[in-house]
This record gives C-alpha cells, structure tokens and sequence, in this order.
C-alpha cells in the first residue's frame, strides 16, 4: 500500500509480536520502522485524506476525528501491553520513510531520555466524582417543610440548600486529597489535571478530582487494590462520591518534551 507515512509513537526494540490482526489508522495495520537504536510505529494513509488541505478540513469533522483517535490510541493500547511507547500527536503525517528517519534523527536525546525515564512504567488515571444528587438537599417532607410564607422564609431555605451544597463539596474535597496522598505514596510521580466539565467529557456529577499517576508496571496490581478498597468503601457508605479508574495507559502525562509527544490523557 502506497501513502504518507503516519506515525504513532516512538520506542525502544521489543521482540514481542503485535496482535495479528490489529488495525491502524484507515485499516491498514502498523509496522516497526527501526532506525538508530529507536523504533518509530507507523502505518500508511492515504495522501486524499491526510495531505495538508484535506487534513485541515477533516479536523473540523469531529465524526472523522474520533473514528482517527480511536484507531491511534488502539495503536497506542496495543504497543503499551508490550513496551513502552512514547505516543506522538494525532495526525503526525509525514512524506515518506525518509521524514519519519529525519524526526528521529533530529529528536533522538529527547526520545532516549525520555525512554529512560518511564522504562517499565505506566500511567494509571483516578477520577473522582461527586453526583448532582449528593449535591443537591433531600427533597423535603411536606409537614417539616411547608412553602415558603414570605420571601423572608424563601431566603432562608435557599440558604440552608446553599450550606448542605458546600458541605458535600468540602468533604469530596477532604475525601479527594486524602485519596491522593494515598495514591501518590505508591506512584514515583503525579500529576493533577484540571476538572473536566460533564459537557465535555459526558460523566455524570461534579469532578472534583483529576489526577494522572505513574507506577511502576511490577507494581500495578498493589495500585489498583488500593483504588478498588477505596471504590467499595464509597459505594458502601452514604457519601454519594464516585472513584473511577482508568489504565493502564501509555505515561501521556509524563511526557515533558514539548512538540512532539500527544495530549496528555484528562
């Protein structure tokens, strides 16, 4: 198949085989491009779609976008269950082979440093959650709260709502920190994203917290009880707070070599 050449991700040799029947971006199925020590994953596109122009355009098509993501990060998914691989931005596109060697060359200590440095490691994200529901006072009994009178009573039972609203919030929040001081002490690194809004990201209830860790492959296992204690805990108690647990992922938000790399998971 002739094309551009799309690109993945960049990582060191493995000798482990892909899934034989693993798709990549527009169907066809990715190879390894070895050169100077380093392995760059690629797979052909058709030039009609992801030449410059046409590419442009289809970035404003979010049906097109998603279909491209999904297949990049099944990519990315299936080289994470055998390396470690530096993952490049959606849409990386480049002429022909020989674009592909240039940016290696060209980006070759920031790769290999970077390698290093998350050899053997992967990214686990935790999200918490605080429900509309949690947020919101029990619907009050008709005889303990009867309609307002006056605005003045009007204004008080908005008040005490304000007060049972914040009071949820402050112990999601308390809830949140204890949380990820736990989590920290068993990753080698952290970072905390900014909530995500449930129009963007279509999760139910208030995000409180968003946050990105990176463990040591080796100890994963011990990571992801510690969660699924806290999970049950919170599903057990009457706190309404959610825990969700994605991963493991590619270390997107351990990479700090700017230009290159993709966006970090949120």
């Amino acid at each position: 198949m002739t094309g551009l050449r799309y690109v993945y991700a960049v990582c060191r040799p493995f000798g482990t085989p892909l899934q034989a029947q693993l798709a990549g971006v527009a169907g066809d199925p990715p190879r390894l491009m070895p050169h100077r020590g380093l392995v760059a994953v690629v797979s052909h596109v058709p030039e009609a779609d992801f030449a410059e122009e046409p590419l442009r355009s289809h970035l404003e098509d979010l049906d097109w976008l998603t279909g491209v993501a999904r297949a990049h990060q099944g990519v990315i998914d299936a080289l994470t269950t055998v390396t470690t691989p530096l993952p490049l931005r959606l849409a990386t596109v480049f002429r022909d082979d020989s674009g592909v060697r240039t940016m290696i060359e060209a980006r070759e200590a920031d790769f290999r440093q970077t390698l290093d440095r998350l050899e053997g490691r992967v990214e686990w994200g935790v999200k918490v959650y605080l429900p509309a529901e949690a947020e919101a006072p029990s619907a009050p009994e008709p005889r303990r709260a009867p309609p307002a009178a006056s605005g003045r009573d009007y204004l008080r039972q908005r008040s005490r709502q304000a007060r049972t609203r914040e009071d949820s919030w402050q112990r999601a929040e308390a809830f949140a920190t204890r949380l990820h001081r736990t989590l920290a002490a068993h990753a080698e690194d952290t970072r905390l994203h900014a909530p995500q809004s449930p129009a963007l990201s279509g999760a139910s209830g208030r995000n409180v917290l968003n946050a990105a860790y990176l463990v040591p492959r080796a100890d994963s296992e011990e990571f992801v009880e510690i969660v699924d204690r806290t999970k049950d805990e919170t599903e057990n108690g009457a706190s309404g707070i959610r825990v969700e647990l994605t991963g493991p992922w590619a270390a997107y938000s351990f990479v700090e070599v700017p230009g290159e790399f993709g966006e970090g998971r949120t």
